[in-house]
């Protein structure tokens, strides 16, 4: 195997080191970081998502509470309780568990928590502001790519990058993301005549489509760094979009899965808690102060 592997986990562990002593520091300022996860009906569904993401926050300090709700809880109902956790200065972050039911619509809920406490980076305004160049609470899963990508040594500027996959919360983040850090970026989809011909012609390709095998050793170029972001199931094994062994062969430095990404998403969504707590003590202090002129 030629490739390097990029140990997400331990990426992952020395950010929550950090943010286990943010969380400190936040706390005995009476700003005890507080996350609420979200689930509807069948809790098993997600189980494995709350429970690594609980494991993680308690790893790092920062506080956990799951809520599961039946069923049949309506649209308006669900709202009203995000709105009451929005109004909760206690609660600083709100996680929406998928999947839901068919009767919920994932975005209407990613739009009805407060910007301020959307930990997941999914709210419109906070897609809205990468565009700006401005990462105030970007999707974790983006934004745990990229941070892999960091820790490479390769410089990003002027750096050719390819990321097969145009999703709204992972893709076209991620192109933000590198263009925001002086990298050349082609956006591969669907309809894209070549992705192989882009693929071999970047130093950094990223994958993240949901369709396993999908990128193979002789769509990269030699050396190159591959970030795959792709969770699938096949025979009871959970791999990503790559294929992991004709990939290895080629590239200079190849995320595994499970054990990439992953961790560093949910490392992510801690740090993401920190920062949200951080903004809502200055909004509230501001606001405390107008009071007081």
């Amino acid at each position: 195997m030629r490739a390097a592997l990029i140990d997400g986990k331990s990426i992952a562990a020395e950010m929550r080191q950090e943010i286990a002593k943010e969380a400190s520091e936040l706390a005995a300022k009476g700003w005890q970081p507080r996350l609420v996860s979200i689930s509807v009906g069948d809790a098993a569904a997600s189980e494995i998502y709350v429970r690594n993401q609980q494991r993680s926050a308690e790893s790092a300090g920062v506080q956990f509470e799951a809520r599961n709700y039946p069923n049949d809880i309506s649209m308006e109902q669900l709202v009203g309780v995000l709105q009451g956790l929005n109004a909760d200065p206690r609660v600083n972050g709100i996680i929406v568990q998928r999947p839901l039911p068919s009767h919920i619509p994932v975005k209407t809920l990613q739009k009805a928590v407060h910007p301020l406490k959307d930990v997941e980076g999914m709210h419109p305004a906070s897609i809205g502001n990468i565009v700006y160049n401005d990462l105030q609470l970007g999707p974790c899963t983006a934004v745990a790519a990229v941070e892999l990508l960091k820790t490479l040594p390769l410089k990003i500027e002027g750096l050719d990058v390819t990321v097969i996959g145009h999703s709204e919360i992972v893709g076209k983040p991620i192109a933000f993301l590198l263009m925001g850090l002086g990298a050349t970026v082609t956006v591969c989809h669907h309809m894209t005549r070549s992705v192989a011909m882009h693929s071999r012609a970047a130093d950094a390709v990223f994958v993240a489509v949901g369709k396993p095998g999908l990128v193979t050793g002789d769509m990269i170029k030699p050396g190159a760094a591959l970030i795959d972001i792709g969770i699938n199931r096949v025979d009871g094994k959970t791999v990503g979009d790559a294929d992991f062994v004709s990939c290895a062969e080629v590239a200079g430095w190849l995320t595994p899965v499970p054990g990439g990404v992953g961790p560093v998403t949910v490392a992510v969504l801690m740090r993401n808690a920190i920062h949200a707590t951080r903004l809502q003590m200055e909004a509230y202090s501001d606001a405390y102060a107008k009071t007081e002129v």
